[in-house]
């Protein structure tokens, strides 16, 4: 419902807001609109965090999952294509197109359409999987989505305001406790993800200002309005281009990481990247930036699989990858020394990962040691026993639906961090070649934090 709103109130902002108040200021169409895309974008990423977790349960295994996940890849990259196809279109001569209220307007009324299609499609889907999910999980997954009654929730309505108002301990809490790996892939995503959003973010008024020349600031009909518009265009289909690539390679990932591996193809797309957004920088052909757009594809495909199937290789062997350094950090066997003494009062007890609990078992065993040795050694006897290592245990608070939120909260965060000073760069150096040039400096970091990510479980001796 929150996307829906905010699908109906983008286009009408002007309209809504003339209703509201005679002001001629901007401030308020402004304030609306803003307030309609982080509503839109919060209950659209709100859908797409469980969805996540929902496949990363359903197929836990590493294998499976790359597959899951590369199907998810070609379902985001397909909608994706549908939208920027959308946008390449020139819609102003259709009579259909001015009588509804412009290009725009038409736009979001058939995303409007697109979206309800989608939404009932997912309300009447129901899978119920038989078998077993995982051997770690040891119970059956069920995923229902169906219309429920409204009243029964409102129930649960003060526990939701609580948990809210406890999110930022909770995040706080979460963030400090963050295992190595899951943080080394956070930063390399982080930075994957900026590089790639200064280009997706930022293409459509690169091509307009300076491939096309055109001035966006000018009135509608204009020439130079008009060169930033078909530049615009132009733009859109890079980035429909963009998300076909997407599909080809989504349909292939899984085949490639087997031929590849998973390393040299996650290292492979972003020095692709790097390689793009430079050549992007220093070229004046449309034909040469388009494809270069096109071939940024291959890394957008690769941050929507790779990622995730990492988290959930940590996951399926927590021992592994979420061992808890600080209690026994290189693994080494305990040295228990037992004065000879004091054996008979533990004859009595039994250890258990390291602490003793009261026992029967082993007091014939111990007397029988006992009677093997002098009696002038027994009272200062020192008895060496080595303990085997207790496997670390990650903490029980953590889930994989917390480190795929934090791999989501990568993505978000790379659409805002270059938002916050890409624009005052432009302003500076008076010219739109800045957001290419900055993408190229942070895919270069990129491939330099990519080189950290931990993928088998040889790369955990580095990372400790």
């Amino acid at each position: 419902m929150g996307v829906l709103l905010g699908l109906l109130i983008i286009p009408q902002t002007s309209t809504l807001v003339g209703l509201l108040t005679n002001c001629e200021c901007r401030w308020p169409q402004i304030s609306l609109l803003v307030f309609a895309i982080c509503l839109m974008e919060f209950c659209g990423q709100a859908c797409l965090t469980p969805l996540e977790a929902l496949v990363s349960d359903l197929f836990p295994g590493e294998e499976e999952s790359r597959w899951a996940f590369s199907f998810h890849s070609l379902m985001l990259s397909l909608g994706g294509c549908v939208g920027y196809l959308l946008t390449a279109v020139d819609w102003t001569p259709s009579d259909t197109v001015v009588y509804l209220g412009g290009p725009e307007a038409f736009i979001f009324i058939v995303l409007t359409f697109i979206f309800l299609a989608c939404l009932m499609g997912t309300t009447f889907i129901c899978e119920k999987p038989t078998g077993e999910v995982g051997v770690s999980r040891k119970a059956k997954s069920t995923a229902c989505f169906c219309f429920c009654p409204v009243l029964p929730r409102l129930k649960l309505l003060p526990r939701t305001i609580f948990s809210l108002l406890n999110v930022f301990p909770q995040l706080y809490s979460l963030c400090s406790r963050m295992p190595k790996v899951i943080a080394r892939l956070f930063v390399a995503e982080l930075c994957s993800w900026m590089a790639l959003m200064s280009i997706m973010l930022f293409y459509a008024d690169f091509v307009g200002e300076r491939l096309y020349g055109g001035v966006p600031s000018e009135n509608p009909g204009s020439l130079g309005r008009t060169r930033y518009d078909e530049g615009v265009r132009m733009a859109s289909l890079g980035l429909f281009l963009q998300c076909v690539t997407s599909v080809m390679f989504s349909l292939v990932m899984e085949r490639m990481v087997l031929c590849i591996g998973p390393r040299k193809l996650y290292l492979s797309s972003v020095v692709l990247l790097a390689v793009s957004s430079a050549v992007m920088t220093v070229s004046n052909s449309i034909v040469l930036v388009t494809i270069m757009v096109a071939v940024t594809g291959f890394t957008f495909c690769t941050l929507q699989i790779l990622p995730y199937t990492l988290t959930c290789l940590y996951h399926s062997n927590a021992q592994v990858f979420f061992a808890n350094e600080r209690d026994n950090p290189h693994g080494h066997h305990r040295v228990l020394l037992i004065k000879s003494s004091e054996m008979p009062s533990m004859s009595t007890q039994k250890r258990t990962n390291g602490c003793l609990s009261g026992t029967s078992g082993g007091t014939s065993k111990t007397k029988h040691l006992q009677s093997n040795i002098p009696a002038s050694l027994s009272r200062d006897l020192n008895v060496s026993v080595t303990m085997e290592p207790t496997p670390a245990q990650p903490p029980a608070i953590r889930g994989i639906g917390t480190d795929i939120a934090i791999l989501d909260s990568a993505y978000l965060l790379s659409q805002v961090l270059p938002s916050l000073f890409l624009g005052s760069l432009v302003q500076l150096f008076q010219s739109v070649t800045i957001y290419m040039a900055c993408a190229s400096l942070l895919s270069v970091v990129a491939v330099y934090f990519s080189r950290k990510i931990v993928f088998e479980k040889a790369d955990m001796e580095a990372c400790r």
